[in-house]
C-alpha cells in the first residue's frame, strides 16, 4: 500500500496507511480475529414462527450500530438453529455485510440474538477492543481501502480474504477504551437525538389527524366546515418557463433545481434566468401525485411538476398542503392527474383564520422538528471528525 511522501511531526511515524503515533501499531485485520463465521452459499430453511431471527444485509446499514431487528423479516426455527448453521455471532461480533449495495457496512452485535444469513460474514475480535474495530470499519481509513478492492468490482461484492487483510490503527488498550467511551457516548447522544424527533414527528402526526379533520378544534373556533374541490381552490401554472437547461449542477451555485419526489433538490444551478419566486407554492408531480411545499426561489427539472398557488387570498396554502398530504391516491395508468382526476378530490375547509391558525401550529411543529434534524446532522459530521482524528492519532485522549 503506497502513503504520500510527508514530513511526519515528533512523536509519529510513518506506516502502511500513513502517519500515527510512535507507541501505536497498525496490523492487519486478520491478526485480530480469532473467527470468522461465514454462511454465505446456504440458504437455510424458513419458518412460519419468529423463534429465531435472521439477520441480512438489509439490517445493517452504514449509520447505526446495532442490526435493526424492526427489519427483519425471515426466522428460522430452533432446530434449523441448532443443527443447520456452521456458527452463530455472539455479543460483541462484528458483522460486516459482503454482497450488493451494503457491501462493507457493518453492526456490533450487541447481544446474543439472532444468526445472520449468507450475505453476511460475523467476525470474533481478539487482542483489541472490538468496538474500537467497529468504529474502524466507520472510518475514513476503512473506506479508502474497501473503495480499492470495490473499484474492479462489476458487482458489488466484498472478499473476506480482502477485508482480512486490511490494515487498521491499534493504539494501546487503555486508549482504546476512551476512545470507544467518547465515540459511544456520541451515539448515545445522536440516538437520544433521533429518538426525540421520532416522537415529535409521531406527535405532529397526531395533531395533524385531528386539526385537519376537525376532530379538535382550535379555541375560539366553532363555524361549520365546507367542502371544496382542490381545483376550486388552487390554480396550477405549467413549469415550461422554468425548466433548467443545464444540468451540470455544482454544489457552489446558487439556485436549487427542484422535483417534487424524494430526491427534492436535484443539484444547485448558476442560471438567473427563469426563476420561480412567487412564493410560496405547492410543487405537484402530475405523474406520482408527489407534492413539496417550497418557499425559496428555485428552477424546475421535469415539465411534469405542476406549480400550485391559492386562488384567493381566503386560501391558505399550507392549509391545503396539509390536507393533500392526507390524501390516499391510487395510482393508475401512466398519465398526467392533475387536470384529469386529482383537481375534482373534495377536501373538508374551514374559514381563512382558522385555516391560518391550523397551518401556524403545524408550521411551527415543522420548524421545531427542521431544528432538531439540523441539530442531528451536526452531531453527525461532529462525529465522523472524531473518529478521523482519534483512529488516527491526530488527536489524543491520553498521553504516554
Amino acid at each position: 500500500m503506497t502513503t504520500t511522501t510527508q514530513k511526519i511531526p515528533s512523536g509519529y511515524k510513518q506506516t502502511e496507511i500513513g502517519v500515527i503515533p510512535s507507541d501505536w501499531s497498525t496490523k492487519q485485520l486478520k491478526s485480530l480475529v480469532s473467527e470468522v463465521i461465514d454462511n454465505r452459499g446456504k440458504t437455510p430453511p424458513y419458518s412460519n414462527n419468529p423463534d429465531v431471527e435472521l439477520i441480512e444485509t438489509t439490517s445493517i446499514s452504514f449509520v447505526t450500530k446495532y442490526p435493526n431487528y424492526s427489519k427483519i423479516t425471515k426466522f428460522v426455527s430452533k432446530k434449523t438453529y441448532d443443527n443447520w448453521f456452521r456458527a452463530h455471532p455472539i455479543k460483541d461480533d462484528l458483522l460486516v455485510s459482503t454482497v450488493g449495495e451494503y457491501s462493507g457496512s457493518s453492526a456490533m452485535m450487541g447481544e446474543n440474538r439472532g444468526t445472520i444469513a449468507q450475505n453476511l460474514i460475523a467476525l470474533r475480535i481478539k487482542d483489541v477492543n472490538p468496538t474500537y474495530v467497529f468504529y474502524w470499519t466507520r472510518s475514513g481509513n476503512f473506506k479508502e481501502q474497501l473503495d480499492q478492492v470495490m473499484m474492479s468490482q462489476a458487482q458489488p461484492s466484498l472478499r473476506v480474504p480482502w477485508l482480512l487483510n486490511f490494515y487498521l490503527n491499534i493504539p494501546k488498550p487503555e486508549e482504546q477504551t476512551v476512545i470507544v467511551s467518547v465515540l459511544s457516548d456520541t451515539d448515545l447522544l445522536i440516538e437520544s437525538l433521533k429518538n426525540l424527533i421520532k416522537k415529535k414527528k409521531n406527535i405532529k402526526q397526531g395533531v395533524m389527524q385531528e386539526l385537519l379533520t376537525g376532530k379538535r378544534r382550535l379555541p375560539g373556533f366553532n363555524d361549520k366546515w365546507e367542502t371544496k374541490k382542490l381545483g376550486e381552490l388552487l390554480d396550477y401554472e405549467q413549469p415550461t418557463k422554468y425548466l433548467v437547461k443545464d444540468t451540470e449542477y455544482q454544489d457552489n451555485y446558487t439556485t436549487p433545481v427542484l422535483t417534487a419526489g424524494k430526491t427534492f433538490i436535484l443539484g444547485y444551478t448558476n442560471e438567473d434566468a427563469g426563476i420561480f419566486k412567487d412564493l410560496p407554492v405547492i410543487i405537484f408531480d402530475d405523474f406520482t401525485t408527489a407534492t413539496k411545499f417550497v418557499d425559496f426561489p428555485f428552477k424546475a427539472k421535469s415539465s411534469a411538476m405542476k406549480m400550485l398557488k391559492p386562488r384567493n387570498k381566503d386560501i391558505n396554502l399550507r392549509f391545503v398542503f396539509e390536507k393533500m398530504r392526507m390524501i390516499d391516491f391510487k395510482l393508475g395508468d401512466h398519465k398526467r392527474y392533475w387536470i384529469s382526476e386529482y383537481q375534482n378530490i373534495e377536501i373538508d375547509t374551514p374559514k381563512p383564520d382558522e385555516q391560518k391558525a391550523i397551518a401556524t401550529v403545524l408550521s411551527d411543529m415543522d420548524t421545531e422538528i427542521e431544528k432538531l434534524e439540523s441539530q442531528l446532522t451536526k452531531y453527525q459530521n461532529i462525529k465522523q471528525g472524531m473518529m478521523q482524528t482519534l483512529l488516527t492519532g491526530k488527536i489524543r485522549l491520553l498521553t504516554k
